[in-house]
């Protein structure tokens, strides 16, 4: 997402001081003069092979790199599955993240995911921190990233399906499985970060083609949630926003524990 005062500043970014505190946080304090921009947006070397997660799961027992220098407990235990239904958001704002899912225009869902990518590869390039957990149940950076990556991908899935069928029911994905089964604690940073933006520019594109009544297309989640294209994309874009505050509460307790 993009900071305050950073180019346009749309009405929705004014809403919330707290959500706005949080993106400029992550764009001028975590990263000063390690790499430049320019750097994070050459896209010419992005894996054009690369496989989503989702459909295709890898087996248990991946190991962990001996040289990742991460505490073991923090990283041998998985998390407590998140069971939470949180399509509240659409209702609300967060009061942890401080974003509102009702706040901005429905045109700016390609934008927003798009900017958010953004702000994910400079998290992936905060190396001392970016594969630790801070404590045994809260993912580290590096796992809430690949997270991200593949709930990009499974919800451009997921819009194909709205846009292209009549009333499609999606198929279940476990996010916790997928954890484990892809093992994302073991997984490179700098190539989650070039599959995240590969993902995220694919499904911004699918929601630029997004116009007119197509915005009322229906589709309905394996538990019965019903969403529209558009409570879809409202409730699609709070999940990356709210795990780029997980990760700033995570480094503020990891460089707590350090100093």
């Amino acid at each position: 997402m993009r900071p305050c005062g950073a180019g346009q500043s749309p009405r929705w970014v004014l809403r919330s001081e707290r959500f706005a505190f949080l993106t400029a946080r992550f764009s001028l304090r975590l990263l000063p003069l390690r790499f430049s921009l320019p750097d994070l947006r050459d896209f010419s070397f992005m894996r054009r092979g690369y496989t989503p997660r989702i459909p295709d799961v890898r087996p248990f027992g991946a190991q962990r790199p001996a040289d990742r220098g991460v505490a073991t407990y923090a990283h041998a235990v998985p998390i407590s599955p998140d069971t939470k239904d949180w399509t509240w958001v659409l209702e609300r704002a967060c009061p942890e993240c401080g974003f509102d899912a009702r706040g901005f225009p429905r045109e700016e869902v390609g934008r927003m995911v798009r900017d958010n990518a953004e702000t994910w590869k400079r998290v992936l390039g905060e190396t001392a921190l970016v594969a630790r957990r801070p404590d045994d149940d809260t993912w580290s950076a590096l796992e809430y990233a690949c997270h991200v990556r593949d709930v990009f991908s499974l919800y451009d899935h997921r819009l194909d399906l709205m846009l292209t069928q009549d009333e499609p029911t999606y198929p279940n994905w476990d996010q916790d499985e997928a954890a484990v089964a892809a093992s994302y604690r073991d997984q490179d940073p700098a190539r989650v970060a070039t599959e995240l933006g590969r993902a995220a520019d694919d499904l911004a594109n699918r929601f630029d083609t997004v116009a007119g009544s197509a915005w009322d297309r229906t589709g309905t989640r394996s538990d019965g949630a019903h969403f529209t294209v558009e409570s879809f994309a409202r409730y699609l874009v709070h999940d990356p926003v709210h795990h780029l505050y997980d990760v700033e509460r995570g480094f503020e307790a990891l460089r707590a524990a350090s100093s």
